[in-house]
């Protein structure tokens, strides 16, 4: 009986009946929470952005800053003063020179030859100088000439009160005159002479100095200390006094050269400190000074400079060179040379 009754009590399908089901839990809002969450961190970006507007707003008014800028130095050009056939070459590109290092030597036989010419000249100027019997002789003859010119004055102021008296007749005054005049004539002839020897003597050593002079140039040194850079002569090339060989690029005289707009000048003066960074080595400050502001723009020394004269103008910003020199020497791990990009930043309060 208990088995019909729980089989009467199955539902027909022969599976249970299901449970009454639990009331669902409210929905959350989840796009109001997605919201805040967007409105908070567009809040938060504002507020940097606000910020870093009011740091660069309060920096701007202290600092001028620019990336027109580049590191300066001295290019100095190495140029014969002789001409002459190269037979040595001692330099090569990019190496380092002190200054009086030969960097190149020219053939030398010729200038020898022409100072020993020129000494030979000296020594016969200074012979015929040092003959004493010529030089007594023109010393003599000064004197005769001296003597002879004080007595013809003397005679001339003689006659002359006489002259004024027609006491004596006017032709013996003027024949008194002349004499005079020749002998006057005949001491400076006399005096002329002595100091000629003397000048021959003094070209011929300025001859001789000038042949000396002639064959140093034959060996070309470094003006100054630096690396040579762009070599352009080889051993057995014919060269001409003034024609390029190479250059010499001074590392440890670098500065920086700030081109400016002009309106951000005018607090800009010597003196102000200078902080900068090069382009070669990433994020490296280096610390630098006014040193000076250029006269003119850099617009003015251009091979065509604007002439705002004409029909068609169009005003633009110009600029001023601001020449900027390192706090001290050259770091030898960041040796900053001529060309480099610079960012610079000035303080100017």
């Amino acid at each position: 009986m208990a088995t019909t009754m729980e089989r009467e009590t199955l539902p027909r399908t022969g599976r249970p009946s299901p449970a009454t089901p639990e009331p669902e839990a409210p929905a959350k809002p989840a796009n109001g929470g997605r919201r805040r969450t967007v409105f908070l961190i567009m809040g938060v970006i504002l507020l940097a952005l606000i910020g870093i507007g009011v740091r660069r707003w309060i920096f701007g008014l202290s600092h001028v800053s620019t990336d027109n800028a580049q590191v300066d130095g001295h290019i100095i050009p190495i140029l014969p003063k002789v001409g002459g056939f190269v037979t040595d070459v001692r330099v090569d590109d990019n190496r380092a020179v002190k200054v009086g290092d030969v960097l190149v030597v020219l053939d030398d036989r010729d200038y020898k030859v022409r100072l020993d010419q020129a000494e030979a000249d000296l020594g016969v100027a200074l012979a015929a100088v040092s003959n004493r019997a010529r030089v007594g002789q023109a010393e003599a003859q000064i004197e005769q000439a001296q003597a002879m010119a004080q007595k013809a004055h003397a005679d001339l102021e003689r006659l002359k009160p006489l002259a004024a008296q027609d006491i004596v007749p006017k032709q013996q005054l003027d024949a008194t005159e002349a004499a005079a005049r020749g002998a006057d004539a005949a001491l400076a002839a006399a005096q002329a002479a002595l100091v000629g020897a003397d000048a021959r003597v003094a070209a011929a050593r300025a001859v001789r100095d000038q042949a000396a002079l002639n064959l140093s140039y034959t060996r070309i040194t470094a003006p100054s200390t630096g690396v040579v850079s762009k070599k352009n002569v080889e051993i057995g090339q014919l060269v001409q006094a003034g024609q390029p060989l190479t250059t010499v690029v001074p590392l440890d005289d670098i500065w920086v050269t700030a081109n400016l707009k002009e309106t951000e000048t005018a607090d800009v003066a010597p003196g102000d400190p200078v902080d900068f960074t090069v382009d070669a080595y990433g994020g490296l400050h280096f610390c630098g000074k006014v040193e000076s502001i250029s006269p003119a723009t850099g617009a003015k020394f251009s091979l065509l400079p604007p002439d705002n004269a004409t029909g068609n103008f169009t005003k633009v910003v110009q600029r001023l060179p601001v020449r900027i020199r390192l706090c001290g020497p050259q770091d030898p791990k960041h040796q900053l040379r001529p060309g480099m990009s610079v960012v610079v930043t000035i303080k100017t309060k």
